[in-house]
């Protein structure tokens, strides 16, 4: 037996340390080459870590939370072959939840993914597909491939759904997985009081929002402005366009408009799209719009890009924004288009409520906020009548935005969300 120690790789972009997440496996296991030994996450990506041989595990660097300097020891593994050894750096295999550090500034609840167990490769009537991303290694993913098989449809018993390799053997020769653990059923009897307690480690994707929320909560002076639209004649035209289109077809949703009339607003107020360089001091404005859209995620909160909104026209950006939120959603964003974003657009659809106080997605200058439409009883030519109503909650950045510029703004996009055709009349 040799001794092998694999030390935490770089993972690019200037990292000097990476946090451990979880370890997928423990001292005394028997490790596969390429099977995912743990994950361990940047400010700016979750990252999985396989193992470059096939060995014993002899000592583990870190527990879920802890830091490890790039360079250092993170495994230690019992080997047959070679003398003591320290391995060539290794490229971990990078999964695609890049939550880098736009993703973190805006609020949103975190959803729990649902997975779909599933025995065979074709979903039964009561059968989904797995939400979010598929949790496996680079080999069995490569045998997949090889296999023309779709993980999305492989059920997992791993920690956290992961797919083994026993799971992928057992769904290929139409044998039934072993059941994931989970509790057992009982039949109701009594209710009874619920005591204790349980504690969760603040690590890894809630990590990076919590830091990045603090961050830009305490160093930017929030400015909030709340204003009521009146969108009866832009639900009238949304109405119209979506019977318009094809069986089928994807509807049109309130936020391409939006994101429409917000690149018209942000001609007249540029200040609103730019970003604050406190290394240099420097207010950086964009003259195009690179939108960035709040999504929720099994991994917790993503901002995804729509890049030069202002060349877009509106079913562009119904589907662009469409499409950015579907790839954060399911783990499929690339690096570039989860970042870069020039102000943000933030709503929780029909949770909206109606007032809420979005924070600023640093280093932007201002923050969206979409609540709920809903039909209200309103004063209009001195009779009361319903009209649909959908607040704006936005914030601003203090410093930069004056409270009579913000409010300027939201009333100039209030203007042509209330007047859509204006959306579309250049001038």
């Amino acid at each position: 037996m040799t001794r092998y120690v694999f030390k935490m790789p770089d993972l690019g972009e200037g990292t000097v340390e990476a946090e451990v997440v979880a370890w997928h496996v423990k001292v005394g296991d028997l490790v596969q080459e390429d099977q995912v030994m743990a994950e361990v996450m940047t400010e700016k990506a979750a990252v999985e870590v396989p193992s470059p041989v096939t060995g014993r595990v002899v000592s583990l660097t870190g527990s879920p939370g802890d830091m490890v300097p790039v360079g250092a020891e993170l495994i230690v593994f019992e080997t047959e072959a070679g003398g003591d050894e320290e391995p060539a750096p290794v490229a971990a295999t990078e999964s695609v939840r890049a939550d880098e550090a736009k993703t973190a500034a805006a609020p949103a609840p975190v959803a729990a993914a649902a997975v779909a167990v599933q025995s065979t490769f074709a979903p039964g009537p009561a059968e989904s597909k797995r939400h979010g991303r598929v949790m496996a290694s680079p080999a069995t993913r490569r045998r997949a491939r090889e296999a023309g098989i779709d993980l999305a449809v492989v059920a997992g018993s791993g920690p956290s759904g992961r797919i083994t390799r026993q799971d992928f053997e057992a769904a290929l020769s139409g044998t039934p997985a072993p059941a994931a653990p989970g509790a057992v059923e009982r039949a109701p009897t009594t209710l009874a009081k619920r005591t204790g307690t349980e504690e969760i480690k603040v690590i890894g994707v809630r990590r990076v929002i919590a830091n990045r929320m603090t961050e830009a909560k305490r160093n930017i002076p929030h400015f909030a402005y709340v204003e009521e639209v009146d969108v009866t004649e832009l639900e009238s035209l949304r109405q119209h366009l979506n019977g318009r289109l094809p069986k089928g077809a994807p509807s049109l949703t309130y936020l391409p408009f939006i994101a429409a009339a917000l690149v018209r607003v942000l001609e007249t107020f540029p200040q609103c799209n730019a970003l604050h360089d406190a290394e240099r001091n420097v207010l950086v404005r964009h003259h195009g719009v690179h939108l960035g859209v709040a999504t929720q995620t099994p991994d917790g909160l993503k901002v995804p890009v729509v890049k030069h909104a202002e060349s877009r026209t509106l079913w562009d950006l119904s589907d662009e924004i469409r499409r950015v939120s579907e790839a954060a959603r399911t783990g499929k964003a690339a690096r570039e288009e989860l970042s870069g974003s020039t102000i943000t657009i933030t709503s929780l659809g029909k949770l909206g409520g109606i007032v809420s106080t979005p924070i600023i997605n640093a280093p932007e200058m201002a923050i969206i906020g979409v609540n709920k439409a809903i039909d209200r009883p309103v004063v209009l030519g001195g009779a009361v009548t319903v009209r649909r109503i959908m607040n704006l909650s936005s914030s601003f950045d203090h410093r930069f935005v004056d409270g009579y510029d913000a409010a300027a703004m939201i009333q100039a996009l209030k203007d042509l969300l209330e007047h859509p055709a204006t959306i579309f009349i250049p001038g």
